[in-house]
This record gives structure tokens, sequence and C-alpha cells, in this order.
């Protein structure tokens, strides 16, 4: 029996949510087991899911009436630990990208992107832990990163005290410039799937469970000098 990971999508609009389920099953390994029209209705659904057909990942547009996707996701991930949020949207700006990221968002694609990119994305997010995001996205999230203030971060330790390989300390920078696995692995001259293990390695040595975790931490230590993105 062939086994489909289950998805949603919330989106206001007809046509989106019509374009993404069209896109999703041109995959074939994909299962949309409901479509909401805004934040509410999603949280009306999920309740009424059964707990063995819940999604696995969310498709979740931002900009809908009565409940947006930012305060969905920041209520959703209360309730559904296990549930992972991949925003769809129009909006590249600074504001919504940051938002989107501190309500627990696992990844940022515009709508833009081919049904493929899409597709790769959620395998990422639910297979290895990835946060995927359009490039134009990315380039922004990294300037958010470097004006951040890092409070919060362990204190500075030597590169050594992580005991990362050459290879992870290789991938660690490209991720810093914003690079996704794919190109990542285009540029070592290696497959995705071992980058993917590498990445998985370095968040277990730095301690963390994302990428924007792990870019926090390179950059706050200068481990690769002045960034320029």
């Amino acid at each position: 029996m062939i086994s489909f990971t289950k998805v949603a999508i919330v989106d206001d609009k007809q046509p989106n949510r019509v374009s993404l389920n069209e896109r999703l099953s041109a995959a074939h390994e994909f299962e949309v087991v409901f479509m909401a029209v805004n934040g509410e209705d999603f949280m009306d659904k999920m309740k009424s899911c059964p707990k063995d057909n819940l999604p696995a990942l969310v498709l979740m547009d931002i900009d809908m009436p009565v409940m947006d996707g930012i305060e969905t996701v920041k209520r959703a991930n209360q309730l559904y630990k296990d549930v992972k949020f991949l925003m769809v949207t129009v909006f590249d700006d600074d504001e919504k990208i940051f938002e989107a990221i501190k309500a627990g968002a696992s990844g940022y694609l515009l709508k833009d992107e081919p049904s493929k990119v899409i597709a790769d994305a959620i395998r990422e997010v639910l297979e290895f832990g990835g946060v995927p995001m359009s490039p134009r996205v990315a380039r922004k999230a990294m300037n958010l990163l470097m004006n951040a203030k890092f409070e919060s971060l362990p204190k500075d330790a030597p590169i050594d005290d992580y005991q990362l390989s050459n290879r992870e300390m290789d991938i660690l920078k490209l991720m810093v410039d914003g690079y996704d696995y794919k190109v990542v692995a285009d540029k070592l001259f290696i497959s995705p799937h071992t980058v993917r293990k590498h990445i998985a390695n370095i968040y277990e040595k730095l301690h963390v469970c994302s990428k924007v975790d792990a870019v926090k931490i390179a950059m706050k230590k200068g481990w690769f000098g002045a960034l320029f993105i």
C-alpha cells in the first residue's frame, strides 16, 4: 500500500486552494486531508479531524480575514506539537517574515514557486527538520538575523568546543550565506542526501533544531567573519 504524506491547505482564496491542491496531487505522494478558508476555519477542522488523520504539515497563507496565518500558527503550535507549518504567501516583507519565524513557522515560500520546490520543501521540513525559504525570503531573513539581538544565545565558545568537522563547517558557512541544501550539494559536489545528514549532525552538535538557530550561533560567534548579503 502506498503511504501518502498528509497535508492541509489554508487560504482564503479558492483559486489558490485549488491550485495548491492540484500541484500537490501531481506529485503523487501527498494527501490533502482538508482545506480551510482562514485560521478559525482551520482550527475548527483540526478539532473535528480524527487524530490518525491529522495533517503532518500545513501550507498556510498569511493575509486572511477572521484569523490570519501568523496568529493561527501561534495558536496551533501550542495545541498540535507534531504538526509543521509552511507559510506559502505573496508577502516577502521583513515584518511578516520575522513574525512568521517567531510564530513557529518551519519555512516560508512565495506562491510563485514551482510545484517541485513546494514538494521538496515539504520533504525537507518533515524528513530533515529543515527551514526551506524562497531565495528572496532567505536573503531578507539573513539580514534580519544580522540585525537581531542575541542575548538568549549561549555564551561565546570556540569552534573546537562544538567539534564540527571541516565538512560541517563548509556546509554551515554556505547555510549562513543563505543557500539551501540543494545548492550546497552542487557547490560541494556531494549529494543532497549527504548534505541533509551533515545538517542533522550540525544541529545536534550545536544543540539546535533549525537552520535559523544554527545560523544565529555562527553569526554571533563570528566564525566566518563579516557577512554581506
